[in-house]
């Protein structure tokens, strides 16, 4: 946005303030978080502090500065109240939960390390967050954000003191960051009313177990290496010969990799879908839905272990769900793969959509680090990336507000539902 823009959209932006940053004590602090997400809305290449501060009116950059690294507010009721603002609103087809990558120099900053860096496509020193988003066709928003902490910081005090990392927090997988922000948004009353997420969390079974344990419907690609049994396969128990532990009910056949199924049916078992118009016309494919069982050590073992916590005993039967598999026009073999445990009656066509709504949150990291500097940040504390993030998250909401509202001065709309607007730094 330009100056003119930022300066006619002030009103709202109050009101928007008032709403979503009540929790925040003070109301100089408030009138900070004004002034911070003009600061990031409006044009720049760069959207660190003093930049920011420079390119405001009314910046001042050592005011900005305590507010963002060394203020106590707590960000999590600001996102909180983001979330209820923006699932009414957007109305989400999905959630999708992803990991986005920060590089950095150095080691001091908080979480950075050498790892995948997705932004880069490579190993390199970076930060790494997972993030939940409210998506739908026509909108999308972060719910939820988690910083992906490596076992070199669990076990670094002095790093671990210097950046300010609560005691509390320690080495998670991203899997199960994905799923502690799922169970903080369900505590906020929210709940999915279908997960999406990419292969690196499709493809964990750890991960799909702990969705069908809540009650979540999921649509998750997978690679072509992920095995299965077809969903008519029947486990048989081997005869005990009475001695040493009884033998457990085993398939008889071995499992093979999702891509042998869906190739195995031809080209003409796939059916034409059309999911979506992009902006050079209609986007559609072939696809394919298999019921099928899948197989590992992994997803035995975690099957076992819910057929025995709910009655005791275990037939050896795997839970069924339904692969998903695109065969595009010129490729000589099918290309990309999904498991769901949707309903077995829900439409191929539906089953697509769901799979290629994650379109949406690489538009929200694009907006999020392209246009609002989620990446610019250039402190090096817990705090304050907690904070910065908080403030992206809550430019990009309103943005959003004002586009699927653009008449936000009306009595119901959600920009004004607050009674004291905020002053501005």
């Amino acid at each position: 946005m330009d100056a003119y823009e930022v300066n006619r959209a002030r009103a709202k932006l109050a009101l928007f303030v008032a709403d979503v940053f009540a929790s925040v004590p003070r109301k100089d602090q408030r009138a900070k978080s004004d002034c911070y997400l003009r600061g990031l809305m409006l044009d720049g290449r760069r959207k660190s502090i003093q930049p920011m501060a420079e390119r405001l009116p009314d910046g001042n950059e050592q005011n900005l500065q305590q507010f963002v690294n060394q203020s106590t507010w707590d960000p999590v009721p600001v996102r909180r109240r983001i979330a209820q603002r923006m699932v009414p609103l957007i109305g989400p087809d999905a959630w999708a939960v992803d990991d986005v990558s920060f590089p950095k120099d150095g080691r001091m900053s908080v979480a950075v390390a050498h790892q995948y860096c997705g932004a880069l496509g490579k190993q390199a020193n970076c930060q790494v967050a997972v993030s939940a988003h409210a998506v739908s066709d026509t909108a999308s928003c972060p719910l939820q954000w988690r910083l992906f902490v490596p076992q070199e910081w669990a076990d670094d005090p002095i790093r671990r003191r210097k950046t300010g990392i609560p005691q509390e927090i320690g080495h998670r997988e991203k899997w199960r960051l994905a799923l502690d922000s799922i169970d903080e948004l369900a505590e906020w009353g929210m709940v999915p009313p279908v997960l999406v997420a990419d292969a690196g969390y499709g493809q964990n079974a750890d991960f799909r177990d702990g969705l069908d344990s809540r009650g979540i419907g999921y649509v998750v690609a997978v690679r072509s290496d992920v095995t299965v049994h077809p969903h008519d396969a029947e486990p048989v128990t081997p005869p005990w010969s009475g001695n040493g532990r009884k033998p457990q009910p085993r398939y008889r056949d071995k499992p093979s990799a999702v891509a042998a199924p869906a190739a195995g049916h031809g080209r003409q078992a796939f059916t034409e879908v059309t999911w979506r118009q992009g902006s050079r016309g209609p986007m559609r494919s072939h696809f394919l839905a298999l019921r099928v069982r899948p197989a590992g050590v992994r997803a035995r073992r975690l099957a076992q272990a819910a057929a025995t916590a709910q009655d005791g005993c275990w037939d050896g039967v795997l839970p069924e769900v339904t692969l998903l598999v695109e065969w595009p026009d010129g490729a000589e073999a099918p290309t990309d793969y999904w498991l769901s445990n949707l309903p077995a009656d829900i439409p191929v066509a539906e089953l697509v959509r769901l799979a290629k709504i994650r379109w949406r949150i690489e538009h929200d990291y694009r907006e999020l680090k392209h246009g609002l500097g989620l990446d610019h940040f250039e402190g090096r504390s817990w705090t304050g990336r907690h904070h910065h993030v908080t403030l992206v998250t809550a430019a990009q909401a309103f943005l959003t507000e004002q586009r699927l509202v653009p008449k936000a001065d009306t009595a119901d709309s959600p920009s004004t539902r607050s009674s004291t607007p905020s002053k501005t730094c």
